[in-house]
Order: structure tokens, then sequence, then C-alpha cells
């Protein structure tokens, strides 16, 4: 495998004579050195980043449907606008990083693009421009996504490519964690509460910038690499490294990934639990209405998911890399489907939150790192970018929809009904994924 930006301080990805040395390195205390310098690096930046992005996150439900007056049906389509578009432009990151072969440089340009529309928040006031501004910030996500777990799966050994990915989003849950805990202390000590967050939050983000841009490692990738065990389809090259005089990376090649029957079942899979996912502001939403919990404390809701998400996303990477890691992906979804049920039951008192926060915390564990570890072994190795977009693309996209099916039968048969419904599709879809990723995984 190429390293997916390569600098003198990179680190290199262990070849196969050195797996007995990594199994040594996956003993308890020696967890973390078998991590690459490189890993770590992203896991500070995104750490960094999700602080900001949270600070936003927190407060952005509330700022628009109790501050604007949006109803559930226009905060849907925003929320719809704010996790879908990162998809309609995360293949269009993955293509251009591949096709450079200068995954650092497109990831930079991602995360500044972010950065900058932090304060364009202070002068949107409308649906429309408050639209426009998430949108410009999902497509700084899309541009960015692809390219930075490239640089992760690349960078780690197929065998512990599980706890990679853990290590990254451990660290980028303990921005989530701080995000609205920052939220909470701005709201309660500015005056102009909501324009102090998006001050903050820019401040917080253009500091993320700058240490991708010192930190981690870059340079223009390696044309060669010691091949990985992948299947090839027609149309797309022979896993592994690209081969001198290969023939340059096209959108077409990057489709013709679909052809690969692992990646195809993969992105079917995704596609369609993501359409029964409901988006984590609408879960916040629904406590906050059951439970009365008041204004100023609802930005500390998400850090129930960021703590849950943030203590397992290690360990249940591990397990995924031992078990498999889409058995592991599907355990997500049942919390999940644990966490709905909950929330429909007549259940009331100061434990249901936690118990609930705890599950929706387990589901993105169990599944926000491990399907890009999963989706790792089935893509060739100078495509890796492209790949793993086409598969997140699918699931971005199906909760986009979601989004908004979910705000607009809010608004017509109310909470606890649709709640419902998406609840008895995601137990189909989850049955249909168990059965559809049945058999052995690829290397």
């Amino acid at each position: 495998m190429y390293l997916a930006d390569r600098g003198p301080t990179a680190a290199t990805a262990p070849s196969d004579a050195d797996h007995g040395r990594t199994d040594r390195a996956a003993q308890p205390g020696r967890a973390l050195r078998a991590i690459p310098a490189t890993v770590l690096a992203l896991g500070t930046v995104s750490l960094i980043t999700d602080i900001s992005s949270e600070m936003v996150t927190a407060v952005l439900p509330l700022y628009v449907v109790a501050g604007l007056g949006l109803s559930p049906l226009g905060f849907g389509v925003l929320d719809g606008v704010y996790n879908g578009v990162s998809g309609l432009v995360r293949l269009f990151g993955g293509h251009l990083a591949d096709r450079g072969r200068r995954h650092k440089a497109v990831a930079v340009i991602g995360y500044g693009l972010s950065a900058v529309c932090k304060p364009l928040l202070l002068i949107a006031h409308t649906l429309p421009l408050i639209s426009g501004v998430l949108a410009l910030d999902r497509t700084g996500k899309g541009i960015r996504t692809a390219p930075r777990d490239a640089m992760i799966s690349l960078a780690s050994t197929p065998e512990n490519r599980g706890r990679a990915f853990g290590v990254h989003r451990a660290m980028d849950t303990g921005g989530a964690l701080l995000g609205p805990i920052v939220a909470f202390l701005v709201l309660g000590a500015a005056a102009d509460g909501y324009d102090a967050v998006f001050t903050v939050s820019f401040c917080i983000a253009a500091l993320g910038v700058l240490v991708l841009v010192l930190f981690v490692p870059g340079g223009r990738a390696p044309a060669t690499a010691p091949l990985e065990s992948v299947p090839a389809a027609e149309g797309v090259p022979d896993g592994g490294g690209a081969a001198p005089g290969s023939p340059p990376v096209t959108l077409r090649s990057a489709m013709a990934l679909l052809r690969i029957p692992d990646v195809r079942r993969l992105t079917v899979t995704a596609t369609l639990l993501g359409l029964t996912t409901v988006s984590d502001a609408f879960v916040y939403l629904m406590l906050q209405h059951r439970l009365g919990i008041s204004e100023r404390l609802f930005p500390l809701l998400p850090l129930g998911t960021a703590f849950f998400f943030l203590v397992l996303a290690m360990p249940l990477g591990v397990l995924a890399d031992r078990v498999g890691r889409r058995r592991v992906f599907l355990g997500g979804h049942v919390a999940l489907l644990l966490a709905y049920g909950l929330l429909l039951m007549p259940l009331d008192g100061d434990v249901l939150p936690f118990v609930v926060l705890a599950l929706h915390g387990t589901f993105y564990a169990a599944t926000d790192g491990v399907l890009p570890a999963a989706a790792a072994g089935a893509v060739p190795a100078e495509l890796r970018a492209s790949g793993l977009a086409l598969i997140g693309t699918g699931q971005a996209l199906a909760r986009f929809c979601c989004s908004i099916a979910f705000g607009a039968l809010w608004t017509v048969i109310g909470d606890r009904a649709v709640l419902g419904i998406a609840m008895a599709g995601l137990a189909l879809c989850a049955a249909w994924a168990a059965y559809a990723l049945r058999g052995p995984e690829t290397a």
C-alpha cells in the first residue's frame, strides 16, 4: 500500500512480515504504539475541528426552531441539507484526491471551506441564507472526509484498521464531547449567546486547519506500492498501488467499483440503513419534548452520545478486527433500534435520557469508523478515497432523505408515530443487511 500523503516524517504501513510485531503491539499496554503517527495527527485535527462543528450543531436546533420560529418541516429541510450536501460532493473529493494523489491538499481545502462558513452564520437569519451557509459548510466536510479516511486506511495494516479508525473516531468524538460544553459555557457567559458561539467556533476551526497544515505529513503520494489482496473488477485497476504506466484514475473507474461484490453489498446496505436512521437532532428534540428539558440545558444532550462514542470507539474497533467488522456494524444498528424503542415506550424519569444516549453513542461507536474499515479491505489502494466516498455518499444521501421525510411526517402525524415507522423500517433493513453481509469478509 502507498501512504496517502507521505513526507519525511510520515509513518509507513507495516508489511506482512511485520504481522508478528503487530500482534504483540495489539496487547493492551502497547495498543496505541501500533497506531501510525499520521492517524494520531489526523485525529488531533478532527478533535479540534469537531469542537468547532459541535458547538454549532448543539445550538442549531433551538436556534432555528425556538429562535427563528421554523416548523419541524423547515428544520427537517435544514437538517437534511446539513447532513446530505456532504454526500453530493464526497465523490468529487475522493476522486480529486485519488486523481492527483494529494490527499492532504484536498483535505486542507475541505477543512478550510468549513472554517470560513462559521462567521457567515452571524449574518444569516432566514431559512434560505442559513441553508446556503450550511450547504457550503457541508461541502467542505464532503470534500475532506474521503481523503482523510483514505490516509487513515493507507497508513494502517489491514488487520489493525478497525483499531486505527477507532482511535481516530475516539479523538474526533473527544471534540464532539467538548463542543457542546464550550457552547453551553459561551451561551451562559455572553449577552448575545448565539453570535458568540458562532464567533468562537470560527476561531477554533481556524486552529484545526493550522494544525493540519503544519503537523500532518504531506506531499504527493508515490505511484507504486506493495499489492493488497483486493478483488478486481472490469474497469477497475488490480488491487494494490498503481503500477508505473497504469491508466489515470477517472470517474468511470471509480464508479466501476460497484462491480466488486463486496463494495456493492456495503454500498446498498449503508444506503438502506441510512434511509431509516433518524437524525441526531430529532432524537434530542424528542427527548427535550418528553422530559421538558430547558433551552439552556439542551446543548448538553449531545454530550451523552459523545461520551459513550468516545469510550467505546476504540474497544469496538478492536472487537471489529477480531470478530468481524460487519457483525459489529450490524450490532450498532441493534443498539439504535433499542434507543428508538425506549423513546416510544411510556417511560419517564431521570434514567431514560442516559440510557437512550448511551445506546445512541454505542450505535456510532460500532458503525462510524467500522464501516470505512470494512470498506477499505474491498477497495484497491489507488482508488481508496473514491471507494470510501462511494459508500459514504449512499449513506449520506439516504440520511438526507430521511431527515426531510421525518420532519414532514412529524408535522403531519406527530413525533411518536413517525418514529414508530422509522423503527419498523430499520428493523426490516437490518434483517436484510444481516442476510446480505453473511459470509467471510475481504481481508
